[in-house]
């Protein structure tokens, strides 16, 4: 690329990753969990996708210990019932694991009972694809500059975006298989339907005429 000037192309670049940013899903959030209460989040995860995932309790005192009564109890898991991080009255913990199903995934939070009740607040950041990639590493393992580092963003990120269109097509046609399907089945539903109506119909008929032959009213 002789005469190009790097400048405008990285701002390309640039604008680029954040149009197709996206393709990546991250969630970071603060919420407030009350004592003995449970709190679940979950995230639409596709299958092979790297999920990475970290949780703190934000100290109410800063400056003085974290209080003992302020633990979570953290479970992850999958649509099918698959458990990926267990923490047990942890105060902070983190997870990463590639998803071996595609579907939801559940982050549950557990406070312990506590008299009185306390609140805690807890800060949670949950990255899933592209932005799962622990890209500083990448740049000190392969010794990039920094338009090498966007463009191997930007070719993960549009990477994604086709995985990303040849599972939401299979979705579409797993969607337009159960529509055939409901209406092959609410077609033949109705023909029995239909098929009973006449039947009890000419019955009722059938008996109305019986009866009035042997009143001799017909």
């Amino acid at each position: 690329m002789i005469g190009l000037n790097q400048k405008p192309f990285l701002h390309l670049c640039l604008v680029l990753l954040v149009l197709f940013s996206s393709s990546s899903s991250t969630e970071s959030l603060r919420f407030e969990l009350q004592s003995g209460h449970t709190k679940c989040i979950s995230e639409d995860i596709k299958s092979n996708s790297m999920t990475v995932g970290k949780y703190s309790i934000i100290n109410p005192n800063e400056g003085f210990p974290l209080p003992d009564t302020h633990r979570v109890t953290v479970r992850v898991t999958s649509s099918y019932g698959n458990n990926y991080h267990y923490g047990d009255r942890v105060e902070s913990g983190q997870f990463a694991f590639v998803a071996a199903e595609a579907g939801d995934y559940m982050s549950c939070f557990w406070a312990a009972d506590h008299t009185p009740a306390i609140t805690l607040t807890i800060d949670f950041e949950w990255k899933t694809g592209v932005a799962a990639k622990d890209w500083s590493n990448v740049a000190k393992k392969g010794q990039v500059d920094v338009m090498e580092l966007e463009l191997k963003k930007l070719q993960d990120t549009v990477s994604s975006i086709h995985e990303e269109m040849f599972y939401l097509r299979e979705r579409e046609e797993e969607m337009q298989d159960l529509n055939r399907a409901t209406n092959s089945r609410m077609f033949w539903l109705s023909l029995v339907s239909l098929f009973v109506c006449l039947s009890v119909a000419g019955a009722q008929l059938w008996h109305l005429k019986s009866f009035f032959e042997k009143k001799k009213l017909i």
